[in-house]
């Protein structure tokens, strides 16, 4: 891992390949209304004024900073040099980090502009070992399905304003989705406790995808499907 350095840390409204933020900088949008902060006790929170929209799982390890790797992904590293987090965007050099104007969704772009990541989305696919949070969806690569973990508990799979799958966890208010890296896709309430799952476990490093043509599929590290929606 190369370390920042002066030229390599900046204060503006983009993060760059290769750029950090060290504790206590931040980035700020073109028009002032957004900010993302790198806190001294180790998270990175997305700010719209004083109200957090998004954070990094990482608080509790002061003296943390974020890189925008060269490689594509955006990384949380502990004091010690090890990596606390990453998005799941690899693969992509000359990514980068762009603040909001005005959306308040914050996203990792590839050099040529299209959207790898987000604050509130994922493009493509879940990652094996990450969730949804109320309010967060995975897209389609061609942005027409969205697979969308409501505020009340189901994952819905959308065409537009058309449902076309959803998981049977309504009435759970703040229930959750995960991509377990055992290998299933989980829906826990707010204790953790499964409301509902693929039965896919026992496939380490299992992801899950919503498909061009409208479906959610959970494949194998091999790529090979597990289950699927329909």
């Amino acid at each position: 891992m190369t370390q920042p350095s002066n030229a390599a840390v900046v204060a503006k409204d983009r993060l760059g390949p290769g750029e950090w933020l060290l504790p206590g900088q931040s980035l700020t949008s073109g028009g002032g209304r957004f900010k993302l902060v790198q806190q001294n006790q180790g998270n990175l929170v997305f700010y719209d004024g004083t109200k957090a929209l998004w954070t990094s799982p990482t608080s509790g390890k002061p003296g943390a900073k974020a890189a925008m790797q060269k490689e594509g992904n955006l990384v949380i590293y502990g004091p010690d040099n090890k990596p606390l987090w990453s998005t799941p965007t690899a693969g992509n050099p000359g990514a980068y980090l762009l603040m909001p104007k005005a959306s308040g969704n914050l996203v990792i772009y590839s050099r040529d502009n299209k959207p790898l990541w987000s604050s509130t989305a994922y493009i493509g696919k879940l990652p094996s070992g990450h969730s949804l949070k109320p309010g967060q969806w995975v897209q389609s690569s061609n942005g027409r399905y969205k697979l969308i973990q409501q505020d009340e508990g189901n994952a819905v799979l959308y065409d537009g304003q058309r449902s076309l799958f959803t998981t049977p966890t309504a009435g759970h208010p703040g229930a959750r989705s995960i991509m377990q890296r055992e290998g299933n896709w989980v829906v826990v309430d707010r204790g953790d406790k499964a409301l509902w799952t693929t039965k896919t476990a026992g496939n380490p490093g299992a992801w899950l995808s919503v498909s061009n043509d409208g479906r959610v599929i959970i494949y194998s590290s091999a790529n090979k499907p597990l289950w699927t929606s329909r």
